[in-house]
């Protein structure tokens, strides 16, 4: 791969992955485009796809690419927004009750996301930083923090934005060293994970 495949291409007009102005012919490209994308990183990482190779295998061309995306790497960020909201999910899973307080066990969304998650590390990893940066961690942290802040906050629960800062930044932090092997190996089990990732959340909105 060219470094001029990774790099930015201003396309005059283009739409952003969140353009609420998207159609149906656009949504179906993006789709196409995504599924692409991770087929292609089905057995290489990221850096080693081509934007040719993506578009051939979408049956698009590059000009369309470009007028959707700014790069491969935003167009990895739009095809791995499932697993953020997965997660946001499977974080919340057990809240049937705005008012229900959580279970002393993870629900078993959690670590089935967990692994999930570590099915398609590879891609995860290259957007995922240690630590819980990179575009994927923002976009993570962003999400959940402010799923955490809405729910508590409804329930008039104390220090909302202290508390949600705290879960979204443990938890992204934790799932990102996890899938770059940065935890001991005992945690290697999802189940096994989500139980203690889960014990230091409960312990997050105690404190709080």
């Amino acid at each position: 791969m060219t470094s001029g495949e990774q790099h930015a291409r201003p396309t005059a007009g283009a739409a952003s992955p969140g353009d609420a102005r998207t159609d149906p012919r656009t949504a179906r490209t993006k789709a196409r485009l995504r599924a692409s994308l991770l087929a292609e990183c089905a057995d290489r990482p990221l850096a080693e796809v081509s934007v040719s190779a993506v578009v051939r295998r979408a049956g698009v061309g590059r000009a369309t690419f470009y007028l959707h995306y700014e790069d491969l790497t935003a167009l990895a960020v739009d095809a791995c927004a499932d697993v953020v909201h997965a997660a946001v999910d499977a974080l919340h899973a057990w809240q049937t009750d705005p008012s229900a307080l959580p279970p002393a066990r993870p629900p078993a969304a959690l670590a089935t996301f967990l692994g999930g998650a570590a099915g398609r590390a590879p891609l995860y990893r290259t957007l995922l930083l240690p630590g819980g940066g990179g575009p994927l961690g923002e976009r993570l942290h962003r999400e959940l923090r402010a799923r955490s802040l809405a729910e508590r906050a409804a329930v008039g629960a104390p220090r909302p934005e202290l508390v949600a800062s705290a879960v979204a930044a443990t938890f992204t932090a934790v799932l990102a060293d996890w899938l770059h092997g940065g935890l001991p190996a005992d945690l290697a089990d999802p189940a096994e994970l989500a139980d203690r990732i889960w014990l230091l959340l409960i312990a997050l909105h105690r404190a709080g």
